[in-house]
């Protein structure tokens, strides 16, 4: 995500870092594939930023990039300038017939159950109604956790799925062990969705939110879409400590048994996978 850098500058930092780490090790290992990294950005009218990082996204030549609360076809004009490719997250139908007429290369349906900002809708529905309108590249978000999960969006339709909590307790992810442990004893009952901290809909780790002292069953009442990029989103907001105290998780968390290498749990799903798809 773009925004958790605290300036742009720190931003392209981020990116010349990325190029250059992964030149070197196609210079250290030629015949290794690469799999290609995206950028996420916040395209929001609350967001000062988003305009400046984009022409970042398109000086580095990012491959992917992924934009959140707005489809605009700026963005897509300027990747595609270099070959890139655009991604959008859609919570509706409305919202992905919006990002299809816009000419983006694939659309991120994000059901119910996702970690953090999430839909509400059911998966099964949401894959299926969007494949209808959209023959791009479709990718399903929400509660997926194990090599089978994976089995059941293909069939629904999606070419890919988005998995982030499974990996937030990843050893190389740049969590707080607290979070991580947090995570590996969390249910599907610890997740509260609430837009208390954003103004959007989000999952949220309820012993995180006790742990802040807060009641979970008693939070503070924000009108829906009420978002402020500049502060609700970014991370050097001294008041707002609210994703780094007070933690995200999907429907899925329960799948998390341990802490573990991204490697050994791209192992098991790949062998959970494997073990669905032979029935």
């Amino acid at each position: 995500p773009a925004l958790n850098q605290r300036t742009s500058e720190g931003f392209e930092a981020w990116l010349i870092q990325m190029n250059e780490n992964l030149a070197r090790e196609h210079r250290q290992h030629p015949g290794a594939v690469q799999a290609p990294w995206a950028v996420n950005l916040v395209v929001h009218r609350t967001n000062p930023r988003w305009q400046t990082d984009l022409a970042l996204c398109v000086k580095h030549r990012v491959p992917i990039v992924i934009t959140s609360l707005g489809a605009a076809s700026q963005v897509v004009d300027a990747v595609h300038g270099y070959g890139g490719l655009v991604f959008h997250d859609v919570t509706t139908l409305k919202h992905a017939r919006k990002a299809a007429e816009a000419g983006l290369d694939g659309i991120i349906a994000v059901a119910a159950g996702a970690g953090g900002h999430a839909g509400t809708l059911n998966p099964f529905v949401l894959a299926h109604e969007i494949r209808s309108v959209f023959d791009g590249t479709l990718l399903l978000a929400g509660g997926l956790s194990h090599g089978e999960d994976i089995l059941a969006a293909q069939a629904l339709g999606a070419d890919l799925v988005y998995m982030g909590t499974r990996f937030i307790a990843a050893s190389e992810s740049m969590a707080q062990d607290a979070y991580r442990h947090m995570l590996v004893d969390a249910k599907m009952d610890d997740v509260l969705l609430t837009r208390a901290f954003t103004g959007l809909d989000a999952n949220m780790l309820i012993p995180s939110i006790q742990a802040a002292g807060l009641d979970p069953d008693n939070l503070p009442v924000r009108e829906h879409g009420s978002v402020e990029v500049t502060t609700d989103l970014n991370p050097d907001m001294q008041h707002k400590k609210r994703w780094k105290d007070i933690w995200s998780a999907g429907h899925g968390v329960g799948g998390i048994q341990t802490v573990s290498s991204a490697k050994t749990i791209i192992d098991q799903l790949k062998a959970e996978y494997t073990s669905a798809v032979q029935g």
